[in-house]
Parts: C-alpha cells; sequence; structure tokens
C-alpha cells in the first residue's frame, strides 16, 4: 500500500510539472523572439518524455505485479527464509548463494514464465536491479 501510495505522488507531481511546464511553454513562445520560441518548444517536448517513461514503468510494474499475485496463487513463490540486515532488507550474500539455484531453474524451463520471474526475484534480492527487471520482462512476456 505504502508503494502505491508513492507512485500516487509521483503521478501527481508530474501532472503539477507538466501544467507548469505546458504554460510556461506556451507563455515563452508567445514572446515571439526565435530563442524564447525554442525553449517553448522543449518545454512541450521534455514532459511527452516525461509521460512516455512514466507509463512505460507503470505498465511493468502493473504486469509485473499479477504476474507475481498468479505465481502466488499458484503457490510458487520461493519458499527461503533469508536473513535481514538491520534495515530490513535481505541480505545480499544469502541471496547470492541461493541464486545459482533458480538460474539452473531457468537454463532447465527457459520457455517457462514462473522460471523467469523467480529468477527475477532472485536478482531483486541479491541486489542486482538491472538483472531483476530484465529477468521481470522475459517473465511478462512469456507470459
Amino acid at each position: 500500500m505504502r508503494t502505491k501510495f508513492a507512485v500516487a505522488l509521483m503521478v501527481a507531481l508530474l501532472v503539477l510539472y507538466l501544467a507548469f511546464a505546458i504554460r510556461y511553454g506556451l507563455l515563452l513562445i508567445s514572446i515571439g523572439e526565435p530563442v524564447a520560441i525554442g525553449m517553448g518548444l522543449a518545454l512541450f517536448v521534455l514532459p511527452l518524455i516525461a509521460i512516455w517513461a512514466l507509463v512505460v514503468e507503470l505498465l511493468f510494474a502493473i504486469r509485473a505485479e499479477r504476474l507475481g499475485l498468479r505465481l502466488e496463487a499458484e503457490g510458487g513463490l520461493p519458499a527461503e527464509e533469508l536473513p535481514l540486515r538491520p534495515s530490513g532488507r535481505i541480505d545480499p550474500a544469502a541471496a547470492a548463494e541461493l541464486f545459482p539455484v533458480y538460474q539452473a531453474a531457468t537454463e532447465a524451463a527457459p520457455e517457462d514464465w514462473r522460471t523467469w520471474f523467480r529468477l527475477g526475484l532472485a536478482y531483486d534480492a541479491a541486489g542486482d536491479r538491472r538483472r531483476a527487471r530484465w529477468a521481470t520482462r522475459q517473465a511478462i512476456k512469456l507470459s
């Protein structure tokens, strides 16, 4: 729930930013000077890029959450209890020890989205966010 609140807050802040950017873009364009017009047009392009990035990230999060819920309903989520740091996060060294198990399962069944999703969870627990997102994208494609 906390994450969803943070996402909603970020979306609201982006909408506020877009409103200001569009307003100032229109003001700059209305000045009529070539440099001001260029800056005004840039203020329209940058929000479009921000909207695109936000939509891509939200779609990824929604699809990943659906797969996680589906895997949980099937009873296929990893059952290992990993030690936690004082901050409450999983100890990456302990997660790295379990990683080969999930990597081998993915290599044995590369067409199964479940193995890719579990591999993504293992990458995430080990602290490798880039590979976790990559493995989760593979799971989304295969599902």
